[in-house]
């Protein structure tokens, strides 16, 4: 049996450097415009290569799974908080996710440019979209999971925790070396683009996440490497800490290498071993 997982995983390993040739379902996230501005509306996209910057028109990139199992992620890409990284932190994971079954959607977020509230109210709306729209892609509307990377980590991870009503919750958090204080061990670049160059005390500790964990936040499967020298490890060390006192099942996956960004590349050393530690984790969870 161990035997044919290994093999199994490996075929679906392959040829995961490119990109899938799914054509995704595109829905707008605000039909009558966001709450919050972020100062982007009368912007043009920026788009430089695999990079898309200023988003002014936030999307969900919906990549339905021809036999579908019931789960959907939806996935918030990395870069700081001021651009999305949509590839190796989100297309390159479609045909990977949809093999197994999972319905898998890409955020095209806003980034908040100095306007905290606005990651947490698109990812609001992709969850309240995507359970809206359940039975069209034979998705079981509680086996929804936010997915993120870096700073799209934390994105993910301020919807676990900041929720706020049952139906923003997301049902499990999938987090990719991810920004989560916003004290001295935080992502400068992240934190700067989020609450601005001279945030308060107050907004530092609102938006460091391991202080908001409670008994309504959902299960985690986080990755990282060890030598990560863009995001501190202890980001994640301190969100376990909490995770741990607040009895809520989590699975952690710390390398001794791969450094920070390595998403779904072929080049990281521990791809296999983590995403085949995610494959099973999430055949554990299933409802």
């Amino acid at each position: 049996m161990k035997r044919i997982l290994t093999i199994t995983t490996t075929l679906l390993l392959l040829g995961t450097s490119a990109l899938s040739a799914a054509k995704p379902v595109k829905i707008a996230l605000w039909q009558d415009g966001a709450p919050t501005k972020n100062g982007h509306e009368n912007t043009e996209e920026k788009w430089n290569g695999p990079r898309v910057s200023e988003v002014s028109v936030p999307e969900l990139w919906i990549y339905p799974a021809k036999k579908p199992n019931g789960q959907a992620v939806i996935c918030a890409p990395g870069g700081g908080y001021k651009y999305l990284s949509t590839d190796n932190e989100g297309k390159m994971l479609v045909d990977w996710m949809n093999t197994q079954g999972i319905t898998f959607a890409i955020l095209k977020y806003r980034v908040p440019n100095g306007h905290p509230e606005v990651p947490l109210e698109d990812g609001r709306q992709a969850i309240s979209i995507m359970r809206k729209k359940a039975s069209e892609f034979g998705v079981n509307p509680d086996e929804i999971g936010i997915m993120g990377c870096s700073a799209g980590g934390h994105f993910a991870a301020t919807l676990a925790t900041m929720h706020g009503e049952e139906r923003f919750r997301p049902d499990f958090e999938i987090l990719l070396y991810p920004v989560i204080s916003m004290t001295d061990i935080t992502h400068t670049g992240s934190r700067n683009h989020l609450l601005g160059d001279n945030p308060t005390p107050e907004m530092i500790e609102k938006y460091s996440l391991e202080n908001r964990v409670d008994s309504r936040t959902p299960p985690a499967f986080i990755v990282l490497a060890s030598d990560d020298k863009t995001v501190d490890p202890l980001n994640t060390i301190y969100y376990v800490e909490k995770l741990q006192k607040n009895k809520i099942p989590y699975s952690l996956h710390i390398y001794p290498d791969g450094g920070h960004g390595f998403g779904f590349r072929d080049t990281n050393p521990y791809k296999a071993q983590w995403s085949g530690e995610l494959e099973r984790w999430l055949r554990s969870i299933r409802k």
